[in-house]
């Protein structure tokens, strides 16, 4: 594996996760209480053997900046490395990042000075476990030029993704972007080709691209200075290099989430808290998944009743009543609370007890945290937002859509989304 390098694409503005994209990058969006979502893909990195590993941004990165560079610090006796690539304007290329093909042309001047044999290209908004040594072995096995990661799926969802279809030996053959109607029964293949039982089969007939690709380093640099105006991997460069490259795909059969939009993000982190057996686990001693080390004391609860829920370190929550939600480091909960389905992400600092007795600091009224007898039910609460005493956040008119950005919250999917920093006044009804 030390002949791979891998490059993670950390999307665009992330306009399909704003508002908490508003003032921070897609992959260092908060996830499951104490991690961030690039931590899913560098973790699946270091436990394939992967130490080579860039990752390309250009919205909002300060804190995804500051978070690689105190995370993930490899020993000075070895090559390996996480660092951000930021989009850069230079006299050949005034632009912006136009793709994710895009984004990985205008650094591929950096990538070819490593002596390597493949580029592992991820994206930076996904939620699974894999182990890509395996991916990487089955993309040299069948002598592939490129190979994609894909997941059988079921028609209800398959009109969704970029769909293709393979030939017996697993060879990519043709492509579809979401098709509908007849083009999607079109699409329909024996998956059976790719390792699932007839059963199976019949029930996944389809088969989606999971945004995981892994090139020849030659081939990749062919189809990008050949192809200029393509600007995207998954529409364009794969698709027309399916003609004359070899285009294999590896079967995927584990849980995988793309997260990229509010209500995906939501339900991916109160998945977390199901029981008997959570659609994704982070208590896998083979396979941990990394974060930043913050020395935090451990969560205080003073009387509470916390039912299938995640708590992050460094909380204190009093007399309240929490179930199947997500908490984040440092949440703050007063007594008469009650939070039901939500994902509170916490803060970023810890106000003093001087502070918080005076109302907070002296630009606030409100200190951070949910006020007393306060209730929250399907919701997010981005970090250090001050709610009230007696705030009811429950959507109660059930609105599925609305940007309230003055008041402090978004309404997406029906799930409120309190903005990080937001004050929410005492009494107030949203």
């Amino acid at each position: 594996m030390k002949r791979v390098l891998s490059i993670i694409l950390g999307g665009g503005a992330g306009t399909r996760l704003y508002p908490l994209t508003k003032l921070r990058a897609k992959p260092a969006v908060p996830l499951a209480g104490k991690y961030r979502l690039i931590d899913i893909p560098v973790s699946n990195c270091i436990n394939s053997g992967l130490q080579k590993i860039y990752v390309l941004t250009q919205f909002n990165s300060a804190s995804l900046n500051r978070h690689i560079s105190q995370t993930y610090n490899f020993s000075g006796f070895s090559d390996g490395f996480t660092e951000v690539l930021a989009a850069q304007q230079t006299p050949q290329n005034p632009n912006w990042f136009q793709g994710t093909a895009d984004a990985v042309r205008k650094y591929l001047w950096l990538f070819q000075e490593w002596d390597v044999d493949e580029y592992l290209i991820l994206s930076g908004d996904h939620l699974y476990r894999m182990d890509y040594e395996k991916f990487i072995q089955h993309h040299r096995d069948t002598n592939a030029d490129i190979t994609l990661s894909v997941i059988p799926i079921d028609e209800k969802r398959a009109s969704s993704f970029g769909l293709m279809k393979i030939d017996d030996s697993g060879r990519i053959i043709d492509f579809s972007e979401k098709p509908k109607g007849d083009a999607l029964k079109q699409m329909r293949v024996d998956t059976q080709t790719l390792g699932l039982d007839a059963e199976q089969a019949q029930k996944m007939p389809y088969i989606a691209s999971m945004g995981i690709y892994v090139f020849k380093k030659e081939v990749l640099r062919e189809l990008l200075e050949a192809n200029h105006e393509q600007t995207d991997f998954g529409k364009e460069i794969i698709p027309s290099a399916a003609p004359n490259y070899r285009v294999q795909a590896y079967l995927f059969n584990g849980y995988w989430e793309d997260i990229g939009t509010i209500e995906a993000f939501y339900k991916a982190n109160l998945g977390l808290t199901m029981q008997p057996k959570p659609s994704f686990s982070f208590y896998d001693k083979d396979a941990p998944i990394y974060t930043r080390a913050r020395y935090l004391p451990p969560t205080k609860l003073l009387h509470c009743e916390v039912t299938e829920s995640i708590i992050g370190e460094g909380c204190i929550l009093k007399e309240c009543t929490v179930s199947n939600s997500v908490l984040g480091i440092r949440s703050r909960i007063e007594s008469g609370c009650s939070v039901e389905s939500s994902m509170l992400m916490g803060a970023d600092y810890y106000e003093s007890n001087a502070e918080r007795s005076s109302g907070g600091r002296s630009d606030h009224q409100i200190p951070i945290g949910i006020g007393e007898n306060s209730k929250i039910r399907r919701a997010i609460v981005d970090k250090n937002a001050r709610i009230g005493k007696n705030v009811l956040i429950m959507n109660k008119d059930r609105v599925e859509e609305a940007n309230r950005e003055d008041e402090g919250f978004y309404i997406r999917s029906g799930i409120v989304v309190i903005l990080k920093n937001a004050i929410i006044p005492d009494d107030t009804v949203i």
